[in-house]
């Protein structure tokens, strides 16, 4: 496959059973075959969009020292900021070309999950940067219910089977800075080196610009570049575990700049639907067979999440 399919959310959302039998057979084959998807028909509108990246915008020009008091230690990044450099690719000692800041689960009154994240941080310079934070979250994880909705149906599992687990699931959005390039990259450092994602699925906003590549079952690196009222959204390694690699996660980079280009930002925004921590991965019964034996040990995502953590250099054991 050389290029990543088109699928449209609307025809999911419909009342014509065939339309939504369309979208499920599409986003499944899609995540069979690459592993990638541009979605339209989302629930984030263009008001909601441009204003968050105006925040964000105005969170990375923070003076360094400003951004740092929001840096907090001792959790492995899952909140407010982490600087310049600091994440790495899995197998990689080369730190990522890029600073971010994490935004998380606004837990619901009660959940027993309160008590398991940490808080989300609070800029006191920017007044709105919080509440439109929260609002863009929020859309994201609606669009990402009916995605993994329409893919239990193409699993063969009941269409809801996926609603308790990523109700007050670890979701983290993640708005991300890549800051121009001044030097000549140590160690081939690159803005974000070949990953495949730890979570269930990835909600990206920003990929309209060269930039983002995907790797093919050849090898190939294609590039992965969105329409402006489009999301991509990749499989990341939990979903592919637990469908037994039947929906595949993609590696994928994100590559510099030509040299020309070096001198430019670029803003990109994932949203990393996570599960709750019990959920177990194992591998579905529906994805196994005798020419598809079980490939993964049982795990639950907590404890898969907690690996990936200190593989990625975020967590120090």
């Amino acid at each position: 496959m050389q290029q990543i399919p088109s699928v449209d959310l609307r025809d999911f959302l419909s009342d014509d059973p065939a339309r939504k039998q369309k979208f499920v057979n599409e986003i499944g084959k899609a995540y069979e075959e690459i592993g990638f998807v541009a979605l339209k028909g989302h629930f984030l509108d263009d008001k909601l969009v441009e204003g968050l990246y105006s925040e964000v915008r105005n969170f990375f020009t923070l003076p360094l020292e400003t951004k740092a008091k929001y840096e907090i230690p001792g959790i492995g990044g899952q909140r407010g900021y982490v600087s310049f450099g600091k994440e790495h690719a899995k197998g990689r000692s080369a730190g990522d070309l890029k600073e971010f800041w994490h935004f998380g689960q606004y837990v619901s009154e009660g959940s027993k999950y309160a008590g398991e994240y940490p808080d989300n941080v609070e800029v006191t310079e920017l007044p709105k940067f919080n509440e439109v934070g929260k609002e863009a979250y929020q859309m994201l994880e609606k669009t990402g219910v009916y995605v993994l909705r329409a893919l239990a149906l193409y699993i063969g599992l009941d269409e809801f089977y996926f609603d308790k687990y990523i109700k007050d699931g670890n979701s983290i959005l993640r708005p991300i800075h890549y800051p121009p390039i001044t030097d000549e990259p140590k160690d081939g450092a690159v803005r974000a080196a070949a990953h495949g994602d730890i979570n269930l699925i990835t909600l990206l906003m920003g990929a309209q610009g060269k930039g983002l590549q995907v790797q093919n079952h050849n090898g190939e690196w294609i590039d992965a570049m969105a329409q402006p009222d489009e999301l991509m959204i990749n499989v990341g390694d939990m979903l592919s575990r637990h469908t037994n690699n039947k929906l595949k996660s993609t590696i994928h980079q994100v590559v510099n700049p030509p040299r020309e280009l070096w001198g430019s930002s670029r803003y990109s925004i994932p949203f990393f639907m996570h599960p709750v921590s019990d959920m177990s991965l194992n591998c579905l019964p529906e994805c196994i067979d005798e020419n598809h034996p079980k490939l993964y040990e049982d795990i639950t995502a907590g404890e898969f999440l907690y690996e990936r953590l200190v593989e990625l250099g975020l967590i120090k054991k």
